[in-house]
């Protein structure tokens, strides 16, 4: 199978002028860190940046609740102090969750262009 690939990726690359083969090598896949880099990046790159501050405060605010539930005596405080840590924790997933689902956008659309540009290779090498 992976000389199958090789052997497709070849023939597109010929079919390719140099700026689409550019292109092409551009949207090859990434790594982890390369994919976090990628959601800063573009029109949406401002809301990661804000999305990444409040998951950080959150995150604090989440440490100090825990820390005032231990230094609580009264049962109500704790449950109060209790459930902010909650929030926070559940606001930290949930803040999470949204960028590692931006990371797989970006992904899936970047695999998306490469068919595309498999296709409209293989299309003109036909015709």
């Amino acid at each position: 199978m992976k000389n199958n690939m090789e052997d497709i990726d070849k023939l597109i690359k010929e079919t390719l002028t140099t700026e689409e083969a550019k292109f092409y090598e551009e949207l090859d896949e990434q790594g982890i860190l390369g994919m976090i880099g990628g959601i800063f990046q573009g029109k949406n790159g401002w809301l990661m940046i804000i999305m990444n501050i409040v998951t950080v405060v959150a995150f604090g605010l989440s440490i100090y609740c825990i820390v005032q539930a231990f230094n609580t005596e009264n049962t109500n405080e704790l449950i109060k102090w209790s459930m902010g840590a909650f929030v926070g924790f559940m606001m930290v997933g949930m803040t999470k969750m949204f960028a590692w689902m931006q990371m797989d956008k970006r992904a899936l659309i970047r695999e998306i262009k490469r068919l595309e540009i498999q296709v409209s290779s293989l299309a003109g090498k036909i015709s």
